[in-house]
């Protein structure tokens, strides 16, 4: 994420449920994948739930994203 992202993030999070919900969305995705990405070897479950978490993440960074526009106008 950018700076201004994370600083508009910090500033009206609290107040917009939507936006404090879609950022906490996409930080447990983000230590989903980490704990995944440390591993040398991944099963097939494994990386197909990887691969969700990935479509899951976009998603809602695409969503955060729209959000976030709000705010930059």
């Amino acid at each position: 994420m950018e700076e201004r992202d994370l600083k508009i993030i910090e500033q009206y999070g609290e107040t917009d449920p939507e936006l404090k919900t879609l950022w906490e969305e996409h930080m447990l995705f983000e230590r989903q994948l980490a704990k995944f990405e440390g591993k040398v070897y991944l099963t097939p479950a494994e990386e197909q739930e990887m691969k969700t978490l990935k479509k899951q993440k976009l998603d809602g960074k695409t969503k955060l994203a729209a959000a976030l526009d709000k705010y930059k106008k």
